[in-house]
């Protein structure tokens, strides 16, 4: 059976977005600064369709993960961030379900991605990404609150957290907050410590 991973960039204080994350500003006021390591990267560069990029151990880190996908699961609220949703030609390039209350038909996209929107919550979304990612993984993008709810209901095997050597303060959001009451345990299988990021891999035991 498929995996399902997140990899997600946060401050030293576990914020994943600046404060006031919304359509005006996706990240939070400030949150792009937590995501500046991966900008440069080839493989970042090559997703959105960019040539150019830098090699090494950090690009090799984010080529690895990308080439595990085989779908994607995300929150309404991280699709809808944005005037136009992830524009005309997404960065995913494969199904993505989207966990919401609002109902609506699939929304093709180009360059292979295609939005589903489900509505019988994150198991049902689980599902038929695992069913669509075949013999690769699932990667769960966010935000906040679902990654939360994968956790609390013990369904994320593998967390990639890209640790940004910043504080954000006052606002924005959390990834640990309402994960449960109960004691949860990783097991570290990498580290890669680079100049703007500390990377840490996670399994869940």
């Amino acid at each position: 059976m498929s995996e399902v991973i997140a990899q997600l960039s946060v401050s030293l204080d576990g914020y994943l977005t600046g404060p006031d994350a919304g359509r005006e500003h996706p990240l939070g006021i400030g949150g792009e600064r937590l995501h500046q390591w991966v900008f440069g990267l080839r493989s970042w560069r090559g997703q959105q369709g960019i040539k150019g990029g830098t090699g090494g151990p950090e690009d090799d880190l984010v080529a690895e993960w990308i080439k595990r996908l085989g779908a994607v699961v995300m929150g309404h609220g991280m699709f809808t961030s944005g005037e136009e949703p992830w524009g005309e030609n997404p960065p995913f390039r494969m199904p993505v379900y989207v966990v919401t209350h609002h109902p609506r038909e699939p929304l093709v996209k180009e360059g292979g991605t295609v939005f589903h929107f489900i509505t019988e919550g994150p198991e049902r979304a689980l599902a038929l990404a695992r069913e669509a990612a075949g013999d690769k993984d699932v990667s769960l993008a966010g935000g906040a609150d679902l990654v939360q709810q994968f956790i609390r209901a013990g369904l994320l095997d593998e967390l990639l957290l890209h640790v940004v050597p910043v504080l954000t303060g006052e606002g924005g959001r959390r990834l640990f907050d309402n994960v449960g009451d109960k004691q949860l345990e990783w097991r570290k299988t990498q580290v890669l410590d680079a100049p703007d990021a500390t990377h840490i891999r996670l399994r869940a035991r």
